[in-house]
This record gives C-alpha cells, structure tokens and sequence, in this order.
C-alpha cells in the first residue's frame, strides 16, 4: 500500500468542482438578468393582448377572461338571441352603434361583432364602472316582461343587450366597450389587437 499522494487527480477534482461550483453561481446570476427582460406581470396588464380559447364555449354560454385588468366577456349567442337584437332597437340608446368610440369599426354592425355568434365585450358599465351581472332568462319579474337577455348593472339599474347596447332611460350614457380583437381559425380570439397587428 502505497502512502503516495496523487496530486493529478486532486488537481482534477479541486478543477472540476470549482467548474460546478462557478457554473451555478453564473446561472443564479443570469436567471433574474434574463427575467428581468421578459414583461412584467404590471406590463402585461396594462396591455399586452391575450389569446383565448372558446372551443368550449356552448350556445348561450359566457366566459370571462383578464384584459388589462378588467373583465372581458365572450358569449356565443344562440340564433335566437340574434333574431331577437333587431326587435329591441326602439328601446335602446343607440342601437346603430353610432358612438364609434365604443366599438372598433369593424363591429359597427347590427351585431357589435365579427362573427354573429360570438360577442366579445368589455365587463364594465359606462356610467361609474361596476361590472353589470349576466342576465340571459326571457323576461324575468324584476326586468319586465320585454327583457330578452341581457347585462344588468346592480350598482345604479343600467341595461345593455346581448349586443353590449344601452337601454334609453338608464344612467349608462353608452354602450359597453368592445375591444380590439380577432379570430385565429375557428376557436382562438386574440384581444387587445385587431388582425392587422396592435390596436
């Protein structure tokens, strides 16, 4: 037995582990370096556009994702629920959309959209900004018997259509927002930019 010390294979590992050891502290330097340069959560939400997928959306269902902290509303409306819009504009404010800062110009239409199914709004009311709660069910006691869905707004009585169109009468001064989007394909609507790039 040999009491020789082998100072090659100690130069070795002291190398390897001083390899190891600066490798890891170079990473642990560069992962806040690089997150520092993707968006913050703050950035996001002041604009950033968002992609949803309503492959799931059923007739007459609604879902709410997050655009620049507020809530979006996507419904796919029922071919019913389309029929119905044109009978209620002598009730609304301004059923022609005419107010074009409501709307990009692309859904200055009938329906406020781009496809007739599917409505994409803003969630907040005009007036002073509470969220109006959903409201789909034909003439319900406390809406009255013309009611054919709808938002109503629980802070101040404001009424939208199924169309985001504000009733005459009621404190909301406008219709709901609709926000710059578009669809890619069938299922997938981008917010917060129209299909020629940012809004």
């Amino acid at each position: 037995m040999s009491n020789t010390v082998d100072n090659s294979k100690r130069r070795f590992l002291t190398t390897a582990a001083s390899v190891v050891v600066g490798g890891a502290g170079a990473a642990a330097v560069a992962v806040p370096f690089v997150a520092s340069m993707l968006p913050s959560a703050k950035a996001k939400a002041a604009g950033a556009p968002i992609e949803v997928d309503i492959s799931k959306l059923e007739p007459g269902q609604r879902i709410t994702p997050e655009w620049r902290g507020k809530p979006v509303w996507i419904l796919r409306r029922t071919p019913e629920t389309i029929a119905d819009l044109a009978s209620l504009d002598d009730q609304l404010r301004d059923p022609n959309s005419e107010n074009t800062d409501q709307q990009p110009d692309y859904c200055q239409n009938g329906t406020r959209s781009i496809r007739d199914e599917v409505i994409v709004l803003v969630g907040i009311c005009t007036h002073l900004g509470c969220s109006p709660t959903f409201r789909p069910e034909l003439a319900p006691e406390d809406l009255g018997p013309d009611w054919k869905g709808g938002f109503f707004c629980p802070c101040h009585g404001s009424k939208f259509d199924l169309a985001g169109r504000v009733y005459k009468g009621v404190p909301a001064p406008t219709n709901l927002v609709v926000p710059p989007y578009h669809f890619l394909g069938d299922n997938r609507i981008v917010i917060g930019e129209d299909a020629k790039g940012a809004a």
